[in-house]
C-alpha cells in the first residue's frame, strides 16, 4: 500500500519512455475526471472543459522535463501562470478548478501517481458534493438591477413603492454619475418574488426613469461589494 504513494521515478534522475505514458496516461485521466465534475449543473463552454481536462498533462510535461533541475521552481511559477490564458476574468469555481487542475498535473509530474489520484478524488468530490448539496447557491436568486436616470431625479425613493411590490428584498449597492454628468446610473441588488413579471417590472420602472437604460443581469461580486 505504502508503494502506491512512492514516486515512479525513485531515486533516478532520467525519466524512461515507460514512466513518461504512465505520468501523462494518469494526468490524462484525472483532467476528463476534474473536467467531468466540474461539468456538473455547472454553465460551461466547450473550450473550457477541453482545457481543464489538457492542463494536468501540460503541468506533468513542464514538471518532468526539470525535474532535479535548479529551474524546478521557475518552471513551476511558470506553470502556474497558464492561469492567465482566459482573455476575460473567470468566475472564481473556474479559477479553482483550473488550480486543481494544475496541482493535480504538478504532483503527477513529480511522479507521485497514488497522490495525485487521491488529490484528484478528495477535492473533485468535494466539488461534486457542493454542486449536488447547491452549497452556497443563497446568492443565485439574487439579481443586478441596473436603473439609468436623469439628474434631475431625485432617485432616492423613486424605485422604492416598484421594488417593494417585485421583490423580497433589495438594496442600492453602487451609485455613479456618466455622460459629463448629466445621468446616474444605480446598481440595485434585488431578490425577486416567484410570481414577478420582469417585464411588468421593467415597465413600471421605466415610466419613473424617464424611459432611460434598465438592465437586469446576474448578480457578481462587484455589484455586492460596492
Amino acid at each position: 500500500m505504502t508503494g502506491l504513494f512512492n514516486s515512479v521515478f525513485g531515486t533516478a534522475t532520467t525519466i524512461t519512455v515507460q514512466e513518461f505514458l504512465i505520468c501523462i496516461a494518469v494526468s490524462l485521466a484525472i483532467g476528463v475526471f476534474l473536467a467531468g465534475v466540474y461539468a456538473f449543473r455547472s454553465k460551461y463552454t466547450q473550450s473550457f472543459l477541453v482545457t481543464l481536462a489538457l492542463i494536468p498533462a501540460v503541468v506533468c510535461v513542464v514538471i518532468m522535463m526539470v525535474n532535479g533541475n535548479v529551474g524546478a521552481g521557475v518552471a513551476v511559477a511558470g506553470a502556474f501562470s497558464l492561469v492567465r490564458f482566459r482573455s476575460v476574468p473567470g468566475s472564481a469555481k473556474e479559477i479553482c478548478a483550473i488550480f486543481l487542475a494544475m496541482g493535480a498535473g504538478l504532483v503527477t509530474g513529480m511522479g507521485f501517481i497514488g497522490y495525485a489520484v487521491l488529490l484528484a478524488i478528495i477535492l473533485g468530490g468535494a466539488m461534486f458534493a457542493c454542486s449536488l448539496t447547491g452549497f452556497g447557491g443563497g446568492r443565485d436568486e439574487e439579481r443586478a438591477l441596473k436603473i439609468t436616470v436623469p439628474e434631475n431625479l431625485d432617485y432616492t425613493e423613486a424605485f422604492d413603492e416598484v421594488l417593494a411590490d417585485c421583490t423580497d428584498s433589495y438594496r442600492l449597492t453602487n451609485v455613479k454619475t456618466t455622460s459629463m454628468g448629466s445621468l446616474f446610473k444605480l446598481t440595485y441588488v434585488v431578490k425577486l418574488k416567484k410570481d414577478t413579471n420582469q417585464k411588468d417590472m421593467i415597465d413600471r420602472l421605466r415610466v419613473r426613469n424617464g424611459n432611460l437604460e434598465i438592465m437586469l443581469t446576474q448578480v457578481d461580486s462587484g455589484d455586492i461589494t460596492l
